[in-house]
């Protein structure tokens, strides 16, 4: 009869109007005739509770179906009204309003009568199935009153969730718990959105201070049932977690989706750091910004900002449930499958959600069963199971991702101390102090699996996910015994030694292993110094890592005479076998150990002083600008003299300098590689550390401005940043007043110096602007590592120095594609060098003392022959 009814409604009143009065009376009766069949109803329900004792379900076996679905299309009408009358509302609404008051008496009654009924465990299969079928009715309805009475919503789950916990064991496994838990989510959601809606109109409207206005108190009302639906879904899953495995990919996008709008601040840099590093490494640099401005934004980026007091409010209605929520969900494999699954695609505004999900994780771990523990930090790589990953890997995976947030960079809480909350931290510190916490209490079997993680994250291609995993591993090192740490590094040592010297990896490992040689014990240490002798050739890449501050005296004393021994030895072979180009690699590798010993001492004593200037002065003297040009394996010799100069400085003599000077004005003309220019900068900022004697200034000091000139008018914005730092040093310390001046001759470069040391700041680039550079700038550095880790074969950052082999080249080498000019240029170089040897021979300035041969006078006539038939045939062309 009520399904008959709402048929007619729907028939009839496409042609409802005012003026059809009749078919307007016609569907008023229909109306109220529902009304009548909702109060019929009402009194059978109030009939039988009127009764002393609760009856049995099945004498009132169709009552509650009949009720339920009646209930479903009454409240469905109303929700559809608008649609239904097509803007004739107002002829009807009177009985609408009615009709809905009815119904929602009609319901309450309905499940106070169900609520006094108790089933125990002999109930019948049929009365568990009329149960079953009450709590899915209830279910259907709560989909429909969603958007229409908050208190009728939450009241319809709040039984619903009661009546399935009152007769779990009966109903646990004939639910659909799938179906309610996404349905709680999704209403969990909706609220939260509606907060985060109402909070940004009230921030439009400036209405943040109103506490008492209609927006505040409609957002209070929100929260109220944001934290409801949190609470309950918490409750459900504690009682049925183990019925819920479908839903957990559901639970991860809800966490996702409320930690998005979780509160914290990022600071945006728009000024140039002023960095000091070595120069060698300066292609790793990525951070470029110095702070100026704060800005706050939303923990993805991608959200809207909103008020603080209103974000603390949204905090503990959604938030703070997250944490119980997420205790509930971490013996659930599926839930650990969906977190921790290997080729994880996530959206931008996700990937730090999902990075504090795990944070969160391992924060909760403590304490739990050995096989949830084991579930989250073995993982396992079995084919016929989903790839789960350790739970350390995916936190260097994850924050790997994270590239923009890190270099706002966002900043969360720190962490609690005596009840006070610590200043703010960056996303790195956040990490690194719970990655800390864990491995403080980590069981030991799962000690491998982190030692695994660790090396896998050192050696990846993000420089700042290797230095996070190199903090926890010190901390790991630190917080074990000291056998242990010794462990660690000789293990790092033997990653270094097998490693290129110059790839990404290398540098990784040995900024490592540079902070855990502090941490050892001078046993120890000479334990590492017998494993990896520094006289031996093959060790030294581990002590190109080393600082010597770190060892004990006697220790430090034993590598510097030992790496200055093999140099000097390695050098007096190289002169006894000829000089030979093919031995320059391995004077390279000896030369960036004294280099590591040199730099490492805050004070070098005077017999390692004196070695290393004889070192560095036979060098200099064998530097030759044409074999530079020449041979790229060169170059890297020359870096290492330029940074090996730079610290000496002070003890070499005017000649050198000015040979130094000499070579360098041909590379910098040349345009040769950056990390070479950069090494030059740091060589001539030296210069402003000595007094140059008068005899010498001639030579010296207008080479020194005339390349500070080239340099400062340097395109690239690295060098330029380089130079301008390099200068402003030397101009402080330099007693040589003219090569300033001198350097400044064009007004360009003078205007650019003298912003530079006054700090100005040319153009400021506003915050929508900067977060998309730089998110444009996270996928050239993702593509960038990418393509290093696709690419392990080669080296990272290996400049043109790759190792010579021992023997000779090859007189026959691959074409290369130069220009015509480069080709015409090398050639007269060859003929020239030739003939310069030739005149030196036939003066008798060589160790040779016998006469010219015959011959020679034919062959000098045809050479001659030769250069007049080439200088013709170029002026006739």
């Amino acid at each position: 009869m009520f399904d008959s009814m709402m048929k007619e409604i729907t028939d009839q009143v496409g042609g409802l109007s005012s003026q059809n009065t009749e078919l307007c009376a016609l569907l008023r009766n229909i109306l109220q005739a529902m009304m009548q069949i909702i109060d019929a109803l009402s009194t059978c329900v109030r009939h039988v509770g009127s009764l002393e004792e609760a009856p049995d379900l099945d004498s009132i076996r169709s009552l509650p179906a009949c009720i339920l679905k009646i209930l479903k299309e009454t409240f469905q009408h109303c929700k559809d009204s608008e649609v239904v009358y097509c803007g004739r509302l107002s002829l009807v609404a009177d009985l609408l309003q009615g009709l809905f008051k009815e119904a929602y008496s009609l319901q309450k009654g309905l499940l106070e009568l169900l609520d006094k009924i108790c089933l125990d465990n002999s109930a019948s299969d049929e009365d568990v199935s009329d149960i079953v079928t009450v709590i899915h009715s209830l279910l259907d309805i709560c989909s429909v009153i969603s958007n229409l009475d908050v208190a009728l919503h939450a009241n319809t789950w709040k039984f619903l969730i009661k009546t399935s916990l009152k007769y779990q064991s009966l109903v646990e496994e004939h639910l659909h718990h799938s179906e309610i838990s996404n349905s709680l989510v999704d209403n969990l959601l909706t609220s939260f959105h509606n907060c985060v809606e109402l909070a940004e109109q009230i921030k439009h409207a400036g209405l943040q201070e109103a506490t008492q206005s209609p927006e505040y108190k409609l957002f209070q009302k929100s929260a109220k049932m944001c934290r409801f639906f949190a609470n309950t879904l918490i409750h459900y899953i504690k009682e049925f977690k183990f019925f819920l495995t479908k839903s957990c990919s559901c639970f991860h996008q809800l966490y996702l989706q409320i930690m998005r709008y979780r509160l914290f601040t990022c600071h945006l840099k728009n000024k140039w750091i002023q960095i000091t590093v070595s120069f060698s490494l300066c292609l790793i640099l990525i951070i470029t910004m110095w702070l100026m401005s704060f800005s706050k934004f939303p923990p993805s980026l991608c959200t809207p900002e909103l008020p603080i007091a209103l974000s603390q409010e949204l905090n503990a209605a959604a938030l703070v449930p997250m944490d119980a929520f997420l205790l509930q969900v971490l013996p659930l494999r599926p839930f650990a499958e969906a977190v921790l699954q290997q080729d994880l695609r996530l959206s931008p505004e996700h990937e730090l959600p999902h990075c504090l999900l795990l944070v969160s994780v391992m924060g909760q771990l403590a304490g739990q069963p050995e096989e949830v523990l084991q579930l989250w930090y073995a993982g396992n790589q079995f084919s016929e199971e989903n790839i789960r990953l350790p739970l350390f890997q995916a936190i260097f995976t994850s924050f790997r991702r994270c590239y923009t947030e890190r270099k706002v960079p966002v900043l969360l809480p720190g962490v609690m101390l005596k009840g006070q909350a610590q200043v703010q931290v960056t996303l790195h510190q956040h990490i690194c102090v719970h990655l800390c916490a864990s491995v403080a209490w980590l069981p030991p079997e799962y000690f491998r699996v982190l030692e695994c993680c660790l090396v896998e994250a050192v050696l990846q291609a993000d420089t700042q996910t290797a230095l996070l995993a190199a903090d926890v591993w010190c901390f790991t090192a630190r917080y074990g015994t000291a056998e242990l740490c010794l462990h660690h590094v000789l293990l790092i040592a033997q990653l270094v030694k097998a490693c290129a010297t110059d790839c990404y990896q290398s540098f990784h490992l040995g900024m490592l292993l540079k902070r855990m040689v502090f941490l050892m014990t001078p046993n120890h240490q000479m334990e590492l110094v017998s494993h990896f002798p520094p006289s031996e050739v093959e060790n030294l890449p581990v002590w190109h890592h080393v600082l010597l501050r770190a060892l004990s005296q006697d220790i430090c004393r034993q590598v510097v005479t030992e790496v200055t021994g093999l140099t000097q030895k390695m050098l007096t072979d190289w002169q006894n076998g000829g000089y030979k180009l093919g031995q320059v690699g391995k004077v390279n590798a000896v030369l960036m150990s004294l280099l590591s010993v040199v730099r490492g001492q805050s004070a070098p004593e005077e017999q390692c002083v004196l070695s290393s200037m004889r070192i560095v002065t036979q060098l200099w003297l064998r530097m030759s600008p044409d074999q530079l040009r020449t041979h790229p394996v060169l170059q890297w010799t020359l870096q290492l003299l330029l940074s090996l100069s730079a610290i000496l400085v002070k003890h070499i003599e005017p000649h050198i300098i000015c040979q130094a000077l000499v070579c360098l004005d041909d590379v910098v003309s040349q345009k040769c590689a950056d990390w070479l220019l950069l090494a030059a900068l740091e060589f001539l900022c030296s210069l402003g550390k000595i007094f140059v004697p008068p005899d010498s200034q001639s030579q010296i000091l207008p080479r020194l401005s005339s390349l500070f000139g080239v340099l400062l008018a340097e395109e690239s914005w690295l060098l330029h940043q380089h130079t301008l730092e390099a200068f402003s040093q030397f101009a402080e310390n330099t007693n040589h007043e003219e090569v300033i001046s001198q350097s400044l001759s064009v007004e360009e470069t003078k205007t650019k110096v003298v912003n530079y040391l006054s700090k100005t700041v040319n153009a400021q680039e506003g915050d929508e602007l900067r977060l998309e550079r730089l998110k444009r700038e996270t996928q050239q550095i993702k593509q960038h590592n990418e393509k290093l880790e696709c690419s392990k074969e080669k080296p990272f950052n290996k400049p043109p120095s790759e190792v010579v082999p021992d023997s000779e080249p090859c007189p026959k080498r691959a074409r290369q594609e130069n220009s015509a000019e480069q080709e015409y240029s090398r050639y007269v170089q060859t003929a020239e060098s030739a003939l310069k040897a030739l005149q030196a021979l036939a003066d008798g300035k060589t160790k040779s003392s016998a006469p010219p041969p015959q011959w020679l006078e034919s062959r000098l006539q045809e050479l001659q022959t030769l250069l007049t038939h080439i200088s013709t045939a170029r002026h006739t062309t």
